[in-house]
């Protein structure tokens, strides 16, 4: 049963506006941003997971999976199954793009990726399920991954690059035509679902609380890969924060509906829900492109869109031209005010 509006959210009446948030394979949405697609639910827009994949090329990463024959036999067709449980846990739309898991390759050197997989094909052919479905599902805001991915599988890389094409791509007439009437996304953010300063509020919650932290050697790792340019930290500098406390359980539902790929007793749940909302009670992102003027920090995606604001720019034929925010490497200390 959908579990949606049973929170108050505390995020301005989002009634009439719409948000699209794009991710790689299915359990993407449960780690990164569910509590904020939550809220929005709560507090009246529409929203959407696109999901580029299905899964079909991850691996079980959860003991108790591996018993069971159907993960073995037809794991992308039961991650289906799991992705449809986390949608109706977080009370959002979904629509698959239908593009085929590439794979993590390893080795040195890397092999080839797998012939017709999602990060093998051309940019025009993968971004052209997204372009079709922002021109009709209309978002007047894209959530997707920086330009690492979030880390740096190929399909996440190519999650970043297809949102990009879209969010440019999809109000031009001219471009992609045959797949609907053009329409002006008005804000493009990238998830910070991987901040440092996170985790390190994290740790430091459970320490003041007396209890154990897993998250130390975690932190180290962010740092070595902020210093040494690699892995999955993030490199934007958070320009918005989405009050999430209340809706953290959601976020936990989504992430238990993926029971071949989420631990119950893993990382994700590593620091109780009650501490998690007292010492960071917020997701964070950061604006990257933006088609209204804006005033940063903000506390609200759809800053500048309300009052009919971003449907005249999704229409508009002449809209305005995108650019990154003034004060986009503004940083925001803990109480998510500017530094």
């Amino acid at each position: 049963m959908s579990v949606q509006n049973q929170s108050h959210s505390s995020l301005p009446d989002a009634r009439g506006l719409r948000v699209l948030a794009v991710h790689a394979h299915p359990d993407d949405e449960a780690s990164k941003g569910a509590a904020m697609m939550a809220a929005y639910v709560a507090a009246g827009a529409e929203v959407m997971v696109a999901t580029c994949t299905g899964g079909e090329r991850g691996d079980i990463l959860v003991a108790e999976a591996t018993e069971m024959a159907r993960a073995h036999r037809d794991l992308g067709g039961l991650r289906r199954v799991e992705m449809a449980r986390s949608v109706e846990a977080l009370g959002v739309q979904h629509r698959w793009l239908g593009f085929v898991d590439s794979g993590l390759p390893e080795g040195d050197p890397l092999p080839p990726l797998p012939f017709g997989c999602f990060a093998s094909l051309p940019l025009a052919t993968t971004a052209a399920p997204l372009v079709r479905l922002v021109r009709s599902f209309k978002p007047h805001v894209i959530v997707t991954y920086d330009e690492n991915g979030g880390y740096p599988h190929p399909d996440h890389i190519r999650t970043h690059e297809v949102s990009v094409e879209a969010f440019r791509a999809a109000g031009l007439a001219d471009e992609y035509v045959g797949l609907g009437e053009p329409w002006n996304v008005s804000k493009l953010y990238y998830d910070r679902g991987f901040a440092p300063e996170k985790f390190i509020a994290w740790h430091e919650g459970l320490v003041e609380a007396g209890l154990p932290s897993p998250l130390g050697e975690r932190i180290q790792a962010v740092v070595e890969e902020l210093e040494s340019g690699t892995g999955r930290a993030a490199r934007h500098v958070t320009t918005t924060r989405i009050e999430v406390a209340d809706f953290m359980d959601r976020r936990d539902a989504a992430l238990l509906a993926h029971r071949t790929q989420v631990d119950p007793n893993g990382f994700f749940f590593a620091v109780p829900t009650a501490i998690a909302a007292k010492v960071y009670p917020w997701e964070d992102y950061t604006l990257i492109s933006t088609r209204v003027a804006v005033s940063l920090p903000e506390t609200d995606l759809f800053a500048g869109l309300h009052q009919g604001v971003g449907d005249a720019i999704g229409r508009s034929a002449t809209p305005p031209a995108a650019c990154r925010p003034g004060g986009a490497d503004v940083s925001l200390d803990d109480a998510g005010h500017e530094a």
